[in-house]
């Protein structure tokens, strides 16, 4: 009995690991590799290197994407990290986006109107 009382810990510290995270590290690598198996042309996917591109062909264990009209790589479907459903899209060319630095006075951005505005005070070029 005094053995079991000093074993059962260990054994529960065991259990407690797979569960909390070996049993969801499986899940997700399965997840993963159900989603690159059913890659098919045409769909918008991000890498795992934050590259985002149209598949065009599936191979093997291989992948075409586009990443920009007519430039074509070839990634292992391993890489692809998710595939971006229309929602998740990156803002397109053809929508405004809002830079913080902004277009100010006489179309500067704000950081060149404030040099201006305060001299070149920060500069590590001082002239003596």
């Amino acid at each position: 009995m005094g053995q079991l009382g000093s074993i059962l810990p260990l054994i529960l510290l065991v259990v407690v690991f797979y569960f909390l995270l070996i049993r969801p590290q499986r899940k997700r690598q399965q997840e993963a590799i159900k989603m690159q198996n059913s890659l098919t042309p045409g769909a918008r996917v991000m890498t795992t290197t934050g590259l985002f591109g149209t598949v065009v062909a599936v191979d093997n264990e291989d992948v075409v994407l586009e990443v920009a009209p007519g430039i074509e790589t070839r990634w292992v479907k391993a890489a692809i990290g998710r595939v971006v459903t229309p929602g998740d899209a990156p803002a397109s060319d053809d929508e405004p986006v809002a830079h913080e630095a902004e277009l100010g006075e006489e179309g500067k951005t704000e950081s060149e109107a404030t040099v201006e505005r305060n001299g070149d005070q920060g500069s590590s070029s001082k002239k003596s």
